[in-house]
């Protein structure tokens, strides 16, 4: 069963596994640093739909199918699914996943959804509610400028604090036993709000909440940042990246050349102009699934805390004058 360890943190004795994972991207991210170890890449980014919200139900629906498939496993052996994206109602879950016919549990994390599924995914699965969960979240581009920002056509001016929402979608299965990547212990986030308001500098609104969870994971198990082979933030960017290393330094803790962002590797941000880096909740799915997961299949990496970020911002706040509260969860991976 899992145990509290600690104020705030949740350890997981049976370590559930990570049986299956699988991270799909669009053209640009193809063209990044970690395109050719996406399962799969599409040049056309409406994927042969007729909007871009169903090209991003798509994406969701491809990258859970994709992982389902490399377990050797059914989709209906799935017994619950955590999903969730950036979309008003969480439109790119219901609607690509509707054809699943397992239970769906709807999640709003923000960019930092990877994290909340993986996390509940793996409780669901530790506590014993279900033997076999999923986990996938998704972002698109076009869809998160066209709820947050400008429609695309207006060609507004992206100012260099903005970030690049990924054309991506990450998903996880997560099982009792096998082996695999396996998941050891989680903190839930607590909402961090410093006041920003400006929505093209997410970086700044969320490394606050980067920095509480990372400092109370770290008291909790009594673990310093030495201690992983890697700690990875997603999606600060540059700019959110470097406030949250200067934050942690304030408390003490001191990340060192372990530490780097989501949004720093999914893209080149010389070549590709990305301005700050990548950012929505597909960019930190995508790297855990292209990038960190395998890496410790090879045991490169035995031991990475994974800690996603995310805006809890909406349209209507936003027009209200509202700040942006930050969100992060951080989960504990290991490769025995």
């Amino acid at each position: 069963m899992p145990e509290r360890l600690g104020g705030y943190t949740v350890g997981f004795p049976n370590r559930p596994t990570i049986l299956g994972y699988a991270a799909v991207g669009g053209k640009k991210e193809g063209e990044g640093p970690l395109g050719k170890y996406f399962d799969a890449v599409f040049e056309d980014t409406h994927l042969g739909q007729d909007t871009w919200e169903q090209a991003e139900s798509a994406l969701q629906r491809e990258a859970l199918t994709r992982a389902v498939e490399k377990t050797g496993l059914a989709k209906n052996q799935l017994q619950v699914l955590f999903a969730g994206d950036l979309l008003n109602q969480n439109i790119a879950s219901t609607f690509g996943l509707r054809e699943m016919e397992v239970p769906l549990i709807g999640q709003f994390g923000a960019c930092s959804t990877m994290g909340q599924t993986l996390a509940l995914a793996a409780l669901f699965v530790d506590s014993g509610a279900a033997d076999l969960c999923g986990a996938v979240t998704s972002s698109h581009f076009c869809t998160a400028e066209r709820q947050f920002r400008f429609p695309l056509e207006y060609g507004g001016q992206r100012t260099p604090t903005s970030q690049w929402t990924a054309t991506a979608s990450g998903a996880c299965v997560v099982g009792r036993g096998g082996h695999g990547v396996r998941v050891d212990s989680v903190c839930f986030g607590r909402v961090c709000d410093l006041g920003v308001t400006d929505m093209n500098n997410m970086g700044a609104a969320m490394a606050p909440a980067a920095a509480d969870t990372i400092s109370r994971y770290l008291q909790d198990t009594e673990t310093t940042p030495k201690d992983y082979d890697l700690v990875v933030t997603g999606d600060l960017g540059q700019v959110g990246s470097d406030l949250c290393r200067e934050l942690l330094e304030e408390k003490g803790i001191t990340l060192g050349g372990n530490y780097t962002d989501c949004g720093l590797l999914l893209f080149d941000r010389q070549r590709q102009d990305v301005h700050a880096g990548g950012s929505g909740c597909g960019c930190s799915a995508a790297v855990l699934c292209a990038h960190l997961l395998p890496l410790m299949e090879k045991e490169m990496f035995k031991r990475v805390l994974f800690c996603p970020t995310g805006a809890l911002m909406s349209p209507t706040s936003s027009q209200q004058g509202e700040s942006i509260p930050g969100i992060c969860h951080a989960v504990c991976l290991v490769r025995e």
